[in-house]
């Protein structure tokens, strides 16, 4: 298991009608969507919530969980990359 490293972010809270994403950067216009097990039965949803990202003028990044725990470095450096 990779060592843990953070780069705080805001989650998505329930202030939001829609969620916006998994982890969002408001300042840096910077969205981040996990893709989890369940994201096959949420396709048409997730591609829904990644246009209006898109049409708000963030920039996304999307993660599977094989992503997250077997290039965690790298996923950080990407993020800190886009801040």
């Amino acid at each position: 298991m990779p060592r843990r490293q953070e780069v705080p972010a805001r989650r998505s809270g329930r202030r939001h009608r829609h969620r916006p994403a998994s982890l969002f950067y408001p300042r840096a216009r910077l969205a981040i969507e996990y893709d989890g097990e369940n994201h096959r039965d949420r396709l048409a949803e997730d591609n829904r919530r990644q246009n209006r990202l898109h049409r708000a003028g963030y920039r996304l990044l999307r993660y599977t969980a094989s992503d997250v725990y077997g290039r965690a470095d790298e996923i950080l450096a990407e993020v800190r990359g886009q801040l």
